[in-house]
């Protein structure tokens, strides 16, 4: 018994179930009674108790708050597990210690200050009526909500900037830094820029994972070759509460107090343009413009609907009109100038698009003189001169940009290709470098690096090749040494070709087969007192004399010239892969001693160049493509690819004279022999 929880006596220890409910009854109406008593006899003031709960209860948030939030280390607004770990040494954050402690003095004394600004409310907000209080609620829940929308904004900022990966340093809250690299002591490396927006909402979500955003120096990233030696505009920006925003482009105003007034009607119709629907479009603007025949936003609808159709139905006529009610927006009255902008630069546009390179001019003149502050506009008049060839005209042009704006990349890049133009070619250089490193719109051109490395390597320069590579790493020559401007991707490419190769070895043979026939009419031709040889007018000599005949150019014949040399003419015309190839000639070569012609490239890839000799001295003729020297032999054909780097040398003590057929790259079809435009 004693085992299994018995007394000696056979009697249970401890206190009977009904003992224990008896004593359960007893607190029980105990508590009720009392509750009843402080009740009954109003020993506590229920009503002052609930609003102490109340005040506690927010002046604890309110401690918590100040004196945690000096603490906050990753800015974010709050503490948490994250800045804990900062103070604790795991991240190195932004704040220093001497910084949290003057934060935390602050914290306390606004603390304070509020504490006593609520007691003297809570005494003002009794005798306050309903209706006050409301409003005064109010006026709390706005203040709150422009906190919280300031808080979510630069959380925003910083979660935007951490998705985007950027390039640099992340910005302190007091400075900007700004970072450059060089390479070889050649071309800087281009500021990367940051873009950052200030967004006005952000979900419960996003407030959770709010994280440390450490300050490091982040190693710049493994870049392209392409930025590597690329000089970009540094970004301006304003300091603004110890943050830096991007300065933002303005959109441009297109509507009028009128417009304003249909503006409705004006989107929907642009909408259907947007979407693709051009012939609808292009109805609903129309009868705009027949409802409002003086807004200017409806016509400039029209045109652009017109534009559209043009380009859809490939049809001049179709842009013509366009081109038509373009001029038309500038004529109706209270234009807004955004929209002048944009009508006449569009205007002039599609005009140099249908090679009406005057009319283009006139309507650059007339944006010029409506807006003479605007250099880019100055700018784009100095191309519409270069267009038809008033180098004249452009360079004035330039000069007067460049007095206005010493820096503008696009007017030095221009200027330098003008005198370079002149011969002047010293002068062109520091031009076209400076243009090219501002990194300004419209600067990074083929054309550009073409110039100035030819005029390095005119002046002896080594750093001329330097800038063949970074237009190779930018996309504009196929290689450095293939360096033509115009070109179908993907065609083979090599200096050096044999007639196998290139799969016109009847032509070749037909060359070497007749070449006495084709010298004896050149050196008959040959008489100066014909004046047919001209001499070359590309300025690619240093020095000498070289001379050349044309009897075919862009695929036509010159008749004239083929009735001095009718056999010559007559066996060619067998071959169209010659006569009609319209991006290249056929002609004689002259060349006296003492010549040299400069390092240059011709103009496209998709043409070969065959050099059959007819009179060649024993030594000092030779020709480099690319890396390779040969030298020229009666009666042989030699085949490059003149897109290649070629330089020739002429040092022997009589002329050299060799007949040139320029062919179709054979990897050409026949549809891209018909269609490419001439050169």
């Amino acid at each position: 018994e004693t085992k299994h929880g018995g007394s000696k006596n056979g009697k249970k220890e401890g206190l009977s179930g009904s003992s224990f409910f008896t004593w359960f009854m007893v607190i029980a109406l105990l508590g009720v009674w009392t509750s009843v008593a402080v009740v009954w006899f109003e020993l506590v003031d229920y009503e002052e108790v609930l609003a102490k709960a109340k005040d506690f209860r927010y002046n604890l948030s309110e401690v918590l708050q100040g004196k945690l939030g000096i603490y906050d280390a990753d800015g974010d607004g709050d503490f948490d597990v994250e800045d804990a770990k900062v103070l604790l040494g795991k991240y190195k954050c932004r704040y220093s210690l001497s910084r949290v402690k003057e934060a935390f003095k602050e914290s306390l004394k606004k603390l304070r200050e509020k504490q006593e600004s609520k007691k003297e409310e809570n005494e003002e907000e009794k005798k306050k009526t309903r209706k006050g209080k409301d409003a005064t609620d109010r006026k709390d829940k706005k203040a709150v909500d422009m906190n919280k929308l300031k808080k979510d904004s630069d959380k925003a900022k910083r979660d935007r900037g951490k998705e985007k990966g950027l390039d640099k340093s992340i910005k302190s809250k007091e400075t900007t830094k700004k970072s450059a690299s060089e390479k070889d002591g050649t071309v800087q490396a281009g500021k990367d820029k940051e873009t950052k927006k200030i967004v006005k909402s952000q979900s419960k979500e996003d407030k959770k994972e709010k994280k440390c955003l450490k300050e490091r120096s982040v190693p710049a990233q493994p870049t392209s070759p392409e930025s590597e030696e690329t000089v970009q505009p540094e970004e301006k920006s304003y300091v603004e509460s110890g943050k830096t925003f991007s300065k933002k482009k303005k959109k441009p105003k297109l509507l009028n107090k009128f417009d304003k007034t249909i503006k409705a009607e004006l989107d929907a119709a642009e909408k259907l343009r947007k979407k693709g629907k051009v012939e609808e479009a292009l109805r609903a603007f129309e009868a705009l413009v027949n409802q409002y025949p003086q807004s200017p936003r409806a016509r400039y609808g029209k045109a652009q609907s017109e534009d559209d159709l043009a380009e859809k139905m490939r049809s001049n006529e179709m842009l013509q009109q366009a081109i038509n009610t373009y001029d038309e927006v500038v004529s109706l009255p209270n234009v807004p100038s955004d929209l002048i902008k944009l009508s006449l630069k569009r205007e002039a546009d599609r005009q140099q698009f249908l090679g009406r390179m005057r009319g283009s001019l006139v309507t650059l003149q007339k944006l010029v003189q409506l807006f003479p502050s605007e250099t880019s506009f100055k700018n784009d008049l100095g191309v519409g001169y270069l267009l038809i060839g008033d180098n004249s005209n452009a360079k004035k042009v330039y000069e007067e940009v460049l007095s206005l704006a010493p820096d503008d990349g696009f007017a030095k890049v221009h200027y330098g290709f003008i005198l370079k133009a002149e011969n002047k070619i010293a002068e062109s250089i520091p031009y076209l470098q400076e243009g090219l490193e501002s990194g300004d719109p419209g600067t990074d051109d083929g054309r550009f690096y073409f110039h100035l490395g030819d005029a390095l390597q005119r002046m002896g320069d080594k750093e001329a090749y330097k800038w063949y590579e970074l237009g190779y790493q930018r996309g504009h020559f196929a290689s450095v040494w293939q360096r033509s401007l115009y070109n179908v991707k993907g065609l083979k490419a090599q200096p050096w070709w044999t007639a196998r190769e290139t799969g016109y070895t009847e032509l070749v043979k037909a060359l070497e087969k007749n070449w006495k026939l084709i010298r004896d009419e050149g050196l008959a031709v040959m008489d100066k007192k014909r004046s047919l040889f001209l001499p070359e007018d590309e300025n690619l000599r240093e020095k000498g004399d070289w001379s050349q005949f044309t009897l075919w150019q862009q695929g036509r014949k010159n008749e004239n010239a083929c009735k001095s040399v009718p056999k010559t003419c007559a066996l060619l015309e067998r071959f169209p892969e010659a006569t009609g190839c319209r991006r290249g000639q056929i002609k004689y070569s002259i060349m006296h001693p003492g010549t040299h012609v400069w390092p240059h490239t011709g103009p496209t890839n998709c043409r070969l160049r065959m050099h059959l000799g007819l009179v060649i001295p024993k030594e000092g003729c030779r020709i480099r493509c690319a890396q390779e020297n040969r030298d020229w032999e009666e009666g042989k054909v030699l085949i490059f690819d003149d897109s290649f780097e070629h330089e020739v040398w002429q040092d022997a003590e009589s002329y050299r004279l060799i007949f040139i057929v320029d062919v179709w790259h054979p990897e050409l079809t026949a549809q891209q022999r018909r269609t490419l435009p001439a050169i």
